[in-house]
């Protein structure tokens, strides 16, 4: 678990109750101070619409649930019962499971805080790509609540602690502030000095781009904000996005070889835009002629092979999201006369079932795509591939055709296709309306699930990066939000540098780029109105009565790292209801030991005057 907003510092145990009771559902979870114990920590789980409170106990070498397994670090703690289902359990047997972390909102909106990135990670970040004078704001993984200060001074990085106390957040004891903006803003004007004599300035921020996504207005707000604001023609906001991806792309150019050969050079439409090799789409049925101008989005490989590069020391900057369940796609470009049957080919090598076109044929008297499929009532004969039309209907934004494929080497097996022609694309620019796009992507989703076995959904225009890649991208992260919720974890940014690196160019222009957003944004503050809605509903004639709940703490005579043994216990008198737990050691499957890389430790603040 990559995030560790599931820490909540400031609220107690009755406030816990009421954020998962009304936000969350069975399985939410989140982390806070205990009120009773201080510098221990409290784990507050939703279970059958109660929440069950877990004592964490910090002795200052390491956290554990009074007994059983150790850990360095909170978050290592969080991890490990998260990933590792059924690891805990109450006295009677019943399992306690963490899936869902209720995500504490960030303490800023500011670009230039992190989250949870490491120390480590803050270092390469800054040295790699920033400036002296760099700095960015991240959270404390030893010290949880509080907050680091990572600036960029000449050859190294200098980490300053802020503390948050009582909501107000200060520099080793010096002067408080109400908001970590407040605090930073102070500190841009007014230099820090270590006391070796050492000026820290913070002159530029090094902004992040992942954010939570029921966060995404603050964050297209800002944006917008500074592309509007930006000084001396300095690139900003968007426009800043959009251009550091343009010179990653010019950067680091993947090789394109094989379209460039002289076989292969009348089937691109565009001359300069070919597809990488490592990543093109191959024709492997055996007939003459493996080429088409398309490439695999494939993003759990592309994100596999990220981290491989990283591994062999490449300057490839880690994207720690969750893309083990994405779908796949081909990229390619709009059909030339004679690239029909290859294309026709790929739809059946990949068992492919749905299309997806988003040009127009003919746009500002260009061609754009030429007609690859039967006309009403007929069939096209594209080589060894049959393409048979079924039906046809026109919609408000689209057109789907229903054709029918079959294949001259298996002529007892056909398989249909669904043909949706987006047209509600405008000739210059980009929809004005984002539902347009968010209602198409719905029954083209809809489609492709009514096929469990089906291959990787066509997505086309006319060169196969603009329009191609702008629908890629908001589908890859809708799909993330459906499987992960509205606290999840979003990076349009670096989602689309990710494809970038299996096609080249996708999301073509700052339009699309910003269109994303919007896109985006218009369907997270949907989906938030209809689950507000649903969660009145659920509320509605709902009584809420106080009751006592059992109460467990540890025994506190048994053997060190064991599982704690549980017994009844007193409620508490802050009333706050706890119920401590502990790890399974007797289930008739064993769980086998997971092994978890040592994290290297965070660098230690500077001292500043």
């Amino acid at each position: 678990m990559a995030s560790r907003r599931w820490f909540h510092p400031n609220i107690s145990g009755m406030e816990a109750e009421q954020l998962l009771l009304n936000n969350g559902f069975d399985g939410c979870f989140l982390c806070r101070p205990s009120k009773s114990n201080p510098g221990d920590f409290t784990l507050s789980v939703r279970r059958n619409g109660e929440v069950t409170h877990i004592k964490i106990q910090n002795t200052g070498d390491f956290f554990d649930l009074y007994g059983g397994e150790k850990f360095a670090t909170l978050a290592e703690l969080v991890q490990h019962y998260t990933e590792g289902r059924n690891q805990l359990k109450e006295r009677n047997g019943q399992m306690i499971e963490l899936k869902y972390p209720l995500n504490c909102a960030d303490p800023t909106n500011e670009r230039w805080f992190h989250g949870h990135i490491t120390g480590k990670e803050a270092e390469k970040s800054l040295v790699d790509k920033g400036k002296n004078g760099s700095y960015l704001v991240r959270e404390s993984h030893s010290k949880p609540g509080d907050y680091v200060l990572s600036v960029r001074t000449e050859d190294k990085v200098t980490h300053v602690m802020i503390r948050c106390q009582d909501t107000k957040y200060d520099v080793g004891g010096g002067e408080q502030f109400e908001t970590l903006t407040d605090l930073v803003d102070h500190y841009r004007k007014n230099p820090m000095v270590e006391t070796t004599g050492y000026v820290v300035h913070l002159k530029v921020p090094f902004n992040a781009t992942r954010i939570s996504a029921s966060g995404i207005r603050n964050r297209v707000e800002v944006l917008e904000k500074e592309t509007k604001s930006r000084e001396n023609s300095k690139k900003a906001g968007f426009e800043e996005e959009f251009e550091a991806l343009q010179l990653l792309d010019n950067k680091h150019l993947l090789p394109r070889k094989i379209g460039d050969k002289a076989e292969n050079k009348s089937k691109n439409r565009y001359k300069n835009i070919l597809p990488f090799d490592h990543s093109r789409v191959i024709i492997n049925d055996g007939l003459p002629g493996d080429y088409i101008n398309g490439n695999y989005i494939d993003l759990p490989k592309a994100w596999k092979n990220s981290i491989e590069l990283q591994q062999q020391g490449e300057n490839v900057e880690k994207i720690d999201m969750s893309w083990e369940h994405q779908k796949r796609y081909i990229a390619t470009q709009g059909c030339l006369k004679d690239t029909v049957p290859e294309f026709w080919r790929v739809a059946w090598q990949e068992n492919s079932r749905v299309i997806v076109m988003t040009t127009k044929e003919v746009e500002r008297g260009k061609n754009k795509c030429c007609r690859y499929w039967p006309d009403a009532n007929t069939k096209k004969d594209t080589g060894v591939i049959t393409v048979t039309h079924i039906s046809e209907q026109s919609m408000a934004d689209y057109d789907l055709r229903e054709f029918s494929m079959s294949h001259k080497d298996f002529p007892e097996e056909s398989r249909p296709m669904f043909h949706f022609h987006f047209k509600s694309w405008p000739d210059h620019g980009v929809p004005s309306d984002p539902s347009r796009v968010l209602n198409f992507l719905q029954d083209v989703n809809k489609k492709q699930e009514t096929f469990p076995d089906a291959g990787s959904i066509i997505v086309h225009c006319s060169a196969g990066i603009g329009r191609t890649g702008t629908f890629i991208v908001i589908d890859i992260i809708l799909n993330l939000i459906k499987q992960h919720g509205l606290d999840c974890e979003i990076d349009i940014y670096n989602t689309i540098r990710l494809v970038r690196q299996q096609r080249s160019g996708l999301v073509q222009t700052e339009a699309q780029y910003k269109f994303v957003y919007r896109a985006v944004q218009h369907y997270i503050e949907t989906l938030s109105q209809r689950v507000a809605a649903e969660q009145n509903t659920l509320k509605t004639g709902r009584e809420y009565i106080n009751t006592k709940r059992a109460h467990y703490e540890v025994q506190q005579h048994h053997t060190p790292g064991s599982t704690p043994i549980l017994s009844p216990a007193i409620l508490n008198e802050d009333k706050n209801v706890y119920q401590n737990v502990g790890p399974i050691n007797n289930m008739s499957t064993p769980i086998p030991p997971r092994a978890r890389p040592a994290q290297p430790p965070v660098p230690k603040s500077n001292n500043i005057k």
